[in-house]
Formats: structure tokens, C-alpha cells, sequence
């Protein structure tokens, strides 16, 4: 039969399955919950005794809150104790009445049976009144309470009743299915119906099952398990299983990681138990922007590894609420308490923007992240430190009332197109460099620029800022930073240094690619519009896509392809332009052929954004990578991209071309040269933070091992 109480080592605590395993009301009354335990209450000598107004205001409580009582009656034939459930009325003096909530009370005769307990659920103990029956029939019972109960010992690690979890026991390809009935982290009931069960002798109690818990498509536990008893009865069959892990990994082992500090006050973790819907607060040890330590009391612990919290909430002084999705990576017990790290699977942008301006300016007050930059500072800042020089702001000052409306935007509000990162003392800014969204699956470092401020490297200390945040940030689902690109002149010899520095030494364009092209300025007006005889443009096929990739990865083997996520359909989330259009910015590119008689002689990447949202619009121009250069001049390009371009807000379009080295046999005049550096994050992140330590004595945390970290 379904047991209510439960075998411990400390004890027994009354759990909340009846209200779990429910029963519907089409369905033939099933007999009632025998109880198992009958030892426990025949020796109340070293119990806590509770007096009659106590009781009473538990009562009242379980009332308030549509909790259930047991009675416990004896069988009157054999030595047998059944409990029922009840539902009580409130209690104002000392009679207390309780419907009937069995619907096996018509057919049970009631009245052959005598009663010996109230027993009521409290905080993981249960409370045994000795109450006397002052009437009873088939709807309600009436009873006395006496001056004295007794609340017995509380189990070790309390026991949740589950809200109708579905479960999976898998073994050998083996599949069982079941409902949860109660959690603790040390052990969890399945009940596994007739109708879903596997056939006995398949099953194997000495090895380990994984267990999936779910609900819809939300998976919250996946793992093995260690079978412990197992018991049947007629709604079918009951199974406990322990986790088998104390700890799991679930990230690739990270030998740099993020800073990991303590604050002052602590931050406070939030959540509804995924499996009893419980509201649970535990205030936060110590935080970094991978994942935080909570420290719970192993009686009240309600985490294990592997548990899933699809949505917890990370409060911060009553003013700051990070919610984030969350999963229980490790759980290890010293005494009576339980230090639990868990891991963030993913957060938007902003909110991991919040989170790392929190960590950072903890240690370092002149580190921004994300914050409202004011405008007109970030001017000052951009033409003093030469950011902006002559030649750039010519190309500006025409566009001047529009690239100031696009900043305003862009740099307050919550964003998750863009980060930016700022070095500053009284509001002054002294170091800058930010990222926007360029691809779906790619970001792109732009904005680099740094001025001296005493007693600080600026340029290096928002380095380190950016440096961090792509550390956590690609981890993330939301963010889909799979790549991290940027574009620098070759010449400047520092920014070539921590970019190029790193593909070369790495030496695998897979991990970390380098590609050249030729920068110039194409003026629409003036320009011909008429291809000549046998050349034309047209959308790129699956094949002209192949073509492609084939000579892409011959000549260069490096990661553009990959990182504009080429031929790729964006599946459930908003595409990136979608993500630009919701903040009212404009990102769309579109990829076309240029053929002679059939065949492709270049492929053009038509990129279009906000004017200026990158200062060299290298989003919003064209870029040309030239297949086969034998018949193609530059005329012909021209006259390309001044048909592709038609609906572009300015005449002057920046053209990349590839390889650099078709400008120069051609004689085509340009203007400079670009690097694209291209880097693989999910592979190669942590050896370009090894890199840039080694390189450049930017002091990052590293992990030796001796602990488990998030």
C-alpha cells in the first residue's frame, strides 16, 4: 500500500504524497494508506510536547493554507493501524471538525473502526494528537484535543510531496514511466503505474537507472541513480532512488576563470522548487559571472546535482533582480550544513551586463559595464584620445544628427546587440572599447581607444573588462557568441600583438583565423550601373555556397564562413535582425554571385545596420571576396555593387575586398588594409586568455584543479 511515513535514521516525517498521487473522481475508491509506523507513536517519553493552543494555531494554519490532516484508526479485527485523510475547519476552542477527504469513507463502515490519532504534518515533523471523538459520520469527524501532543523527531533531510512531476527510469534501453512523489536531495520516490511499468524481471536493482524529470519540454534532472528499496501495492509500483553524483561536470574544465568575490550584503538566491513549487531563498556565499555558492542547513536542503531551476532570481540589495536559468553542479555536506555551487546556463545580455558591472567594480570602482554612458563625455573622450581623427570625422560630420541620435540609443538602455565598456574617474572617460552583435552567431570588438589616466594602463584595464565578460558571456545560450571577431589596421603594432599575436603562435585558423582585405570608399554617384554582355548577379545557391566553402577553405581555412553563419536558418529564437528592429536598429546582409557565363567570379556580402553604428561602418558596406580573378576588373565590381546597393542610406559605401592581394594586381587604389581576426570560443576561448596573460601580465584567476568551481 502507499506508506505516508518514512524510515530514517532520525526518525520518521509525515509526507505530503497523498496530495500528490490524487485520484480522479471517475475512477473506483481506492483502500486506504496503512500505516507502517505504528511503533513511533507507542513511546512518546522523549518526544517535544506542545500544548493545546499551540496545536490549535497549527491547525488554523493548515486550514489557511488547504492542507491536509491524517486520522489514524485501528482495524477492528487485526493489528492493523489505516490512516484517512482529513480536511480540518478552523479551530477556535477545543473541538476541532475534519471532513472527510477519502473517498473510500462510504464503504469503509467507519463506525467499526476506533480512533487513535490526529497526525499532522508540520516543517518536516508531524505532530500526534491523542484526541477523543465527540461525533462521526460519513461527511466529518468531531474531535477533542487534549491538553498535551507530541511532535516526533524530524527526519534528517526533510521529504517534499511533488506537484505531478513526470518521470523516466531508463535502464539498458529500458524505459519505465512514473510520477515523482517526493524529493530530498538524498533520495527521491517514483511511483510507476501498471500501466507504465516495465516488465519486473527486465529490471536490475544492482546497477544504476538515469532518471529523467520533466516537465513539459523543460528538462530539471537527467542522471544516474543508485536503486534503494522498492515497494508494491495497487496503484502499482513505488521505487526510491539516490543520485548516484555528488558532483557533475557540466562545462569543459576552464583553467582561467572569471573573478569569484564576496559581497557585502550578501545577495540573496530566489526560486520556486521546480519540483514541489515551493518559494526557496538562500543567501549567496560568493558569486562570479559563471555561477555562485549557497551554504543551506541539511535538514531544509532542497538542492541536488544535476537539478535544473529553469528561472531563480539573484537579488541584490533590494534594488538589483538578475534572473537567470541555473543548474546545481556540486553539493557537499560538513556537519550540519551543505555548501551547494551552482552553475547560470544562460541569462540575456543586460542582465549578464549587470551582473558583471557588480563583480568588476567591486574590485576596480573606475570599471563600467553597460552603464548609461553620458554622450557628450564619450565625444570628448573619442576625438581627445584620437579616436575620431580628421579623416574619420570627415567621413562623420555629414551624418553628424543621425550618429548622434544612433548613440544616445545605443549606449542607454538595455541592450542585448551591444556591450560597451568604459574606464572612468568622476564621470570622465578614460579608456573604451564595446562590442556589438554582427551575425547570429558572431560578435564584433570595436571602439578600442584609451587615453592616460595616472597610476593606470586604461587601454589595458578595459581590455581586461572585455576579456572577462566574452569568459562567462559565451557560455551562454542567449547571447550566441559561438565567434568573436574584430577588424584592426595590420600596421598598429599592439592591437596586432593581442589579435594577430595570438592566431599566429595558435597556428590553426579553425581555432583562430587571420584574413586580409583591402579597404576603399565606393562613390556611388557617377559610378555605371551596366554589367557588360554574359555577366550577372544572382542570389546564391546551395551549390554556389559549396563553391564557396571549397575555395574559402583552400585559401584562407579560416572562420568567416562560420562566423556569419552562412546558409544557416535561424531556428526558434529571433534572428539577429529581428533582435536590432525590437531596440528600433536596422541589421540585415544578404550574399550574392557574380557570374561570367554561369560561373563564379565573386561573391558579395551586402551588410547593412544604422549608419556609423560601427565609426568605419564595416557593417553597414559591402564585402567582396573575389573566386576567380581572371576576367574580373574593376569596373565590373563596381558596377556590382552599385546595383546591390540601391537602398543604402549614404553614396559612400566602404568596400572590403578579398584576397588583399586582388587590389594590388589589379592597380584598383585603396585607401588601407584590414585584418579580420576571427576567434572560436567554445575551443580556443580559454587558450586566448592563457595568451593574453602570458603576453601581456593582465592578471586573470586561474583554477589548479583542487576544487570544483562554476
Amino acid at each position: 500500500m502507499l506508506t505516508l511515513m518514512n524510515e530514517t535514521k532520525a526518525g520518521i516525517a509525515l509526507n505530503s504524497a497523498p496530495d500528490v498521487v490524487t485520484q480522479d473522481s471517475g475512477a473506483p475508491s481506492l483502500p486506504p494508506w496503512l500505516f507502517q509506523h505504528r511503533e513511533i507513536v507507542q513511546n512518546f517519553s522523549n518526544s517535544l510536547k506542545l500544548r493545546k493552543e499551540k496545536i490549535i494555531n497549527i491547525i488554523n494554519h493548515a486550514h489557511f493554507i488547504d492542507r491536509h490532516l491524517y486520522a489514524c484508526f485501528g482495524h477492528p479485527t487485526y493489528d492493523e493501524g489505516i490512516l484517512l485523510t482529513v480536511s480540518p475547519e478552523p479551530c477556535i476552542g477545543s473541538s476541532v471538525t475534519c471532513n472527510w477527504q477519502d473517498q473510500s469513507i462510504a464503504s469503509l463502515k467507519i463506525g467499526d473502526y476506533h480512533f487513535q490519532y490526529l497526525i499532522i504534518p508540520n516543517n518536516g515533523s508531524i505532530v500526534v494528537s491523542p484526541a477523543t471523538v465527540l461525533s462521526m459520520n460519513e461527511q466529518s469527524l468531531t474531535l477533542t484535543l487534549p491538553e498535551q501532543s507530541y511532535s516526533l523527531d524530524q527526519r534528517k533531510t526533510k521529504r517534499h510531496g511533488c506537484s505531478e512531476i513526470p518521470a523516466e527510469i531508463v535502464q539498458s534501453g529500458i524505459l519505465a514511466k512514473g510520477i515523482l512523489m517526493d524529493f530530498n536531495p538524498e533520495g527521491f520516490r517514483i511511483l510507476i503505474t501498471s500501466d507504465h511499468s516495465m516488465p519486473r524481471q527486465w529490471y536490475n536493482p544492482e546497477i544504476p537507472a538515469i532518471i529523467h524529470l520533466r516537465v513539459g519540454n523543460h528538462l530539471l534532472f537527467a542522471g544516474p541513480c543508485r536503486h534503494i528499496r522498492e515497494r508494491n501495492h495497487s496503484r502499482g509500483t513505488e521505487l526510491v532512488f539516490a543520485p548516484d553524483e555528488r558532483q557533475i561536470i557540466r562545462f569543459q574544465k576552464k583553467i582561467i576563470r572569471n573573478p569569484r568575490i564576496t559581497l557585502i550584503p550578501q545577495p540573496l538566491a530566489s526560486f520556486r522548487h521546480p519540483f514541489f513549487r515551493k518559494m526557496i531563498q538562500r543567501e549567496i556565499v560568493d558569486i562570479s559571472a559563471a555561477g555562485f555558492s549557497v551554504i543551506e542547513k541539511c535538514q531544509d536542503s532542497v538542492l541536488m546535482p544535476g537539478l535544473i531551476i529553469p528561472e531563480l532570481s539573484i537579488m541584490y540589495a533590494g534594488a538589483m533582480n538578475l534572473k537567470c536559468c541555473c543548474q546545481v553542479i556540486y553539493r557537499r555536506c560538513e556537519g550540519n550544513q551543505a555548501m551547494c555551487g551552482i552553475a547560470i546556463l544562460d541569462m540575456d545580455v543586460p542582465t549578464y551586463s549587470q551582473l558583471t558591472q557588480l563583480i568588476s567594480q567591486t574590485s576596480d570602482p573606475h570599471a563600467f559595464i553597460s552603464n548609461n554612458v553620458d554622450t557628450e563625455n564619450l565625444w570628448e573622450f573619442f576625438f581627445d584620445a584620437g579616436f575620431i581623427y580628421p579623416e574619420k570625422y570627415h567621413h562623420i560630420q555629414m551624418h553628424r544628427a543621425e550618429f548622434k541620435k544612433t548613440y544616445e540609443k545605443l549606449y542607454h538602455g538595455k541592450q542585448d546587440i551591444a556591450i560597451h565598456f568604459t574606464y572612468e574617474t568622476d564621470g570622465r572617460i578614460f579608456g573604451h572599447i564595446a562590442m556589438i552583435r554582427a551575425y547570429e552567431c558572431a560578435w564584433m570588438i570595436h571602439h578600442f581607444a584609451a587615453r592616460p589616466m595616472e597610476g593606470h594602463v586604461t587601454g589595458f584595464q578595459v581590455l581586461k573588462q572585455i576579456i572577462h565578460c566574452i569568459n562567462g558571456l559565451y557560455r551562454l545560450p542567449s547571447a550566441q557568441m559561438n565567434y568573436v571577431m574584430t577588424y584592426f589596421r595590420p600596421n598598429n603594432r599592439i592591437i596586432d600583438r593581442v589579435f594577430g599575436g595570438f592566431a599566429r603562435e595558435l597556428n590553426n585558423p579553425q581555432g583562430s583565423s587571420l584574413d586580409r582585405f583591402s579597404y576603399l570608399t565606393f562613390h556611388r554617384h557617377g559610378s555605371s550601373q551596366n554589367l557588360p554582355p554574359g555577366w550577372s548577379i544572382d542570389d546564391c545557391s546551395s551549390m554556389d555556397l559549396w563553391k564557396l566553402d571549397l575555395y574559402y577553405r583552400n585559401v584562407s581555412g579560416g572562420l568567416l564562413l562560420d562566423a556569419i553563419n552562412w546558409g544557416k536558418k535561424k531556428v526558434g529564437a529571433d534572428s539577429v535582425g529581428d533582435t536590432y528592429a525590437r531596440h528600433g536598429f536596422i541589421r540585415r546582409w544578404n550574399t550574392f554571385c557574380l557570374k561570367k557565363n554561369g560561373n563564379i567570379a565573386a561573391v558579395l556580402i551586402v551588410n547593412q545596420s544604422n549608419l556609423l553604428i560601427n565609426l568605419s561602418d564595416l557593417i553597414n558596406g559591402v564585402k567582396v571576396i573575389v573566386m576567380d580573378s581572371s576576367e574580373l576588373t574593376w569596373n565590373i565590381i563596381q558596377a556590382t555593387v552599385f546595383n546591390l546597393t540601391q537602398n543604402f542610406q549614404t553614396n559612400n559605401i566602404p568596400l572590403l575586398i578579398y584576397p588583399s592581394t586582388f587590389t594590388a594586381q589589379r592597380g584598383i587604389s585603396t585607401e588601407k588594409d584590414y585584418d579580420l581576426w576571427i576567434l572560436n570560443t567554445a575551443h580556443f576561448g580559454d587558450r586566448y586568455l592563457e595568451y593574453m596573460e602570458k603576453s601581456f601580465r593582465i592578471r586573470l584567476n586561474k583554477d589548479h584543479g583542487k576544487q570544483a568551481s562554476v
